[in-house]
């Protein structure tokens, strides 16, 4: 029997903050337990689908309750204003926490590469736990994990959450037996105050685990903060940690994906997992949108790296096309999306490379060919610059995806545009095939 009182007990109305995959997720899971569509509003700004779209009349209707999507600011006004009025402010990883027993969860964040880390732990539990889950910020919601045991699904023996920082600002009830932070840099200064906040939500991570938080000793922000850890600290990265031997039978390409390994690897040790399981994540290949190869056309190596919305990550996607580059060759680097208060002046460092020809794209294209003082053409959107590429690079060459910005100012999100970056590829070459 799954225990709700917890969820049972929550003062109604009831209204879900927004409707992506984790707000959908959260309401299914209240009406599953048994609240009526008269106890449970829905408030999206952007989803026409919702009860209600504007803050004023939300605030008419006096909920009791919040559960607010990670993507929703805590901050926001009229979100305080109903704070200090008492209404409880929870969340989706909140509700699906409260029906956890037996089962033993790992919990995995950083600026980049969590997602890489979850999913090596997750090939490995394929053969360790067959009735595990996986998800979080990954994609798929916590409380789908809550709404299959209420459906009669089986318990899982371990957990693993990808968690990002906005999901660790507001996730009370969670609790971790192990965690990591694979890498510490700045993102998302639109919405933190400053860098040592964006790392005080990530390091949050810490305080809800019981044993262990491993950190990557190749990031150099995450030795300063693992000082800071509440629980008992492990650094570990490829050099440190794993043989040559180890190294070369890795599938994954590149030394920070190496270093992702690492994390993975001292988790799963840590958690007992069988020799067979561990053996899994050896074999596991990387997640769509990063560094994915499309293919080679033409003589052209097209990579999609949509997920890269930080300078750091579009340092590592260009360092590791470099290395596979003739030094007659050239890398086609696609720059641009939505900005989100990032320092592109990092990327600055990459104009000493005389193989990369900038190519900026979208609503802050020109900011970042401004702040970089390149001489790259500015396309209005990502087809214009696609297009532009396919025609320009030539055998050897390397165009690469990797944009900084978000995908925000055209696609809902980075998954949408990597898959439109793609599907411009392949149709491009399939209908120059048929000429």
């Amino acid at each position: 029997m799954v225990n709700t009182s917890w969820i049972k007990n929550l003062k109604t109305p009831i209204a879900v903050i927004g409707l992506g995959k984790s707000g959908t997720s959260a309401l299914q899971l209240l009406k599953t337990v048994g609240f009526s569509t008269k106890e449970l509003l829905s408030f999206d700004d952007k989803n026409t689908s919702a009860d209600i779209s504007k803050p004023e009349d939300l605030l008419s209707k006096k909920p009791q309750t919040l559960v607010v999507s990670p993507g929703v600011p805590l901050n926001l006004p009229w979100i305080q204003t109903l704070a200090q009025q008492g209404c409880f402010i929870t969340s989706e990883i909140s509700l699906a926490a409260s029906v956890i027993t037996s089962e033993k969860i790992i919990g995995v964040t950083g600026s980049v590469g969590k997602s890489t880390v979850v999913s090596l732990l997750g090939s490995a539990l394929v053969k360790e736990d067959p009735h595990h889950f996986v998800g979080g910020n990954l994609g798929t919601p916590f409380c789908e994990y809550a709404l299959r045991l209420l459906n009669g699904g089986s318990i899982a023996s371990w957990i693993v959450l990808e968690l990002s920082s906005y999901q660790l600002e507001n996730c009370h009830g969670l609790n971790l037996n192990f965690s990591a932070i694979t890498f510490l840099s700045e993102n998302h200064l639109e919405r933190y105050e400053s860098l040592n906040h964006y790392y005080a939500a990530k390091l949050s991570i810490t305080a809800r685990t019981k044993n262990v938080c491993i950190f990557n000793l190749s990031s150099p922000d995450c030795v300063t903060f693992s000082k800071q850890s509440k629980r008992e600290s492990i650094l570990v990265n490829a050099k440190t940690d794993l043989s040559e031997a180890e190294i070369n039978k890795i599938c994954l390409i590149g030394s920070h994906n190496h270093d992702n390994f690492a994390v993975a690897i001292r988790l799963a040790k840590l958690a007992n997992w069988s020799e067979a399981s561990i053996k899994k994540m050896y074999f596991f290949t990387g997640l769509p949108h990063r560094l994915e190869s499309i293919g080679i056309f033409n003589g052209v190596q097209f990579v999609n790296d949509s997920k890269a919305t930080a300078m750091d990550a579009v340092s590592v996607a260009s360092a590791g096309c470099l290395k596979k580059l003739a030094p007659s060759a050239r890398l086609f680097l696609m720059l641009g999306g939505k900005d989100k208060n990032l320092p592109w002046q990092q990327l600055a460092v990459l104009k000493s490379k005389s193989q990369i020809n900038f190519i900026f794209f979208g609503d802050c294209g020109s900011l970042v060919k401004r702040i970089l003082n390149d001489n790259g053409p500015v396309f209005i959107n990502l087809k214009s610059a696609v297009d532009h590429c396919l025609k320009a690079a030539q055998s050897g060459d390397f165009v690469l995806l990797s944009p900084g910005g978000t995908s925000l100012d055209e696609f809902k999100n980075f998954e949408q545009r990597g898959d439109f970056f793609k599907a411009a590829v392949l149709n491009y070459f399939n209908h120059s095939s048929l000429k």
